[in-house]
């Protein structure tokens, strides 16, 4: 396996086990997570509701037992379409390529048990995609605005960092035009960011330090404020020694992004201002999942389990912080056993795709060095031009 192969696929794969892990107890509290769980979430676990069927809030889905929720199924239709174009992606291609997968091409869905649609598993937030897009022929450039503002396009954003390896800078541009189709405000923000830090981690050598500063240097208004609270928190606490310092990580990084969270303190029940556009506003999970990937200098296994048991949008959260640190370590720090059984529980293979991504990042990669040649060579003939 090459080096970009292995980081491509340990991007992928760690992302789909935050995924996972966090998907089993999506939108429930830490406290109600202990309580059900009898203690912290240590791997896979199973459906929150025996009876998931019907048990509202989460009916029709069977989350837990290592199903993959969403978040790695629109991963997974984003690198189909960079496989299809072999080129970088802006908002038009979601809107020729990405919906009509999302519409046309049933395929197995692990939380529904059964073949279907994406469109029928996505949230409202990710069906905007097909009724501004399909339905509504709007300009791919802004259909993203009107829509509920939350990490339905950042959470998917993995692969335009690894179509950029190395380049946070491209990585963000590159996002923020793809996610103009999906979102706008602090959402559309947090995709182009996330992405960037994903480029900045599979940089040879990148470490901790690199990923944030990338964060910090891009990101811009509630987010960047956000952003570092976050940090600051994490490097603050440190390294939680025990199940209880785990817990006061979590408490300290919540107290760190509160202030930014539209959504409020009840997950459930959230605030009159919640997901709208906001110059002083952030999504909550890059944020926080920045806050355990630095508490937890960059471990795979720590910073995803902080995430999961972090609980609210727990699969989202673990996803960016399992992308990250498994593009700083490589597909050595993605656990086996966490993989396996989630790969054979939905039906997927996860290291597949990933190896799909690095094929197109590898072509990608000798363009973008031939178009920097080529570009050297240009100025260098103005520059001649102009003395």
């Amino acid at each position: 396996m090459s080096w970009l192969e292995d980081r491509c696929t340990a991007v992928i794969t760690g992302a789909a086990v935050g995924d996972a892990l966090g998907g089993a107890i999506e939108g429930w509290t830490p406290e109600q997570i202990e309580e059900r769980h009898g203690g912290r979430v240590t791997g896979i676990v199973g459906p929150w509701f025996e009876d998931w069927r019907t048990a509202r809030p989460i009916a029709p889905y069977h989350k837990g037992d290592g199903h993959i929720t969403d978040d790695t199924l629109m991963t997974r239709l984003l690198i189909e379409v960079y496989a299809r174009r072999r080129a970088h992606l802006d908002a038009y291609a979601v809107a020729e390529d990405l919906v009509p997968l999302m519409i046309g091409e049933p395929r197995w869905i692990p939380e529904l048990e059964s073949e279907a649609l994406v469109l029928q598993r996505v949230f409202l937030a990710e069906k905007w995609l097909v009724a501004r897009l399909h339905y509504g022929h709007v300009d791919p450039r802004e259909a993203g605005v009107g829509n509920v503002v939350n990490c339905g396009a950042a959470m998917y954003m993995a692969p335009v960092g690894l179509a950029n390896p190395g380049d946070p800078d491209a990585a963000y541009a590159e996002a923020i035009d793809v996610a103009g189709a999906h979102q706008s405000s602090y959402g559309r923000e947090a995709a182009a960011v996330f992405a960037a830090m994903v480029a900045a981690s599979v940089a040879p050598g990148a470490t901790v330090a690199d990923v944030v500063e990338a964060a910090l240097r891009l990101s811009h208004d509630g987010t960047r404020s956000a952003i570092e609270a976050c940090a600051a928190a994490g490097a603050a606490f440190g390294r939680p020694a025990d199940d209880e310092q785990a817990r006061e990580l979590g408490r300290a990084i919540r107290e760190a992004v509160a202030p930014y969270d539209s959504v409020g303190p009840e997950y459930r029940a959230m605030s009159m201002d919640a997901r709208r556009p906001s110059r002083t506003k952030a999504i909550e999970e890059l944020p926080v999942a920045v806050g355990f990937i630095v508490a937890h200098q960059g471990d795979f296994r720590g910073a995803v389990l902080g995430a999961v048991n972090y609980g609210r949008d727990a699969d989202s959260i673990a996803v960016m912080a399992g992308a990250v640190c498994a593009g700083l370590g490589g597909t050595q720090v993605v656990p086996n056993e966490w993989l396996d059984r989630i790969e054979t529980a939905s039906r997927m293979d996860i290291r597949a795709t990933g190896a799909l991504m690095a094929e197109v990042a590898a072509e990608l990669v000798e363009a973008d060095r031939r178009r920097a040649e080529d570009r050297l060579a240009q100025l260098a003939r103005i520059a001649e031009a102009s003395a």
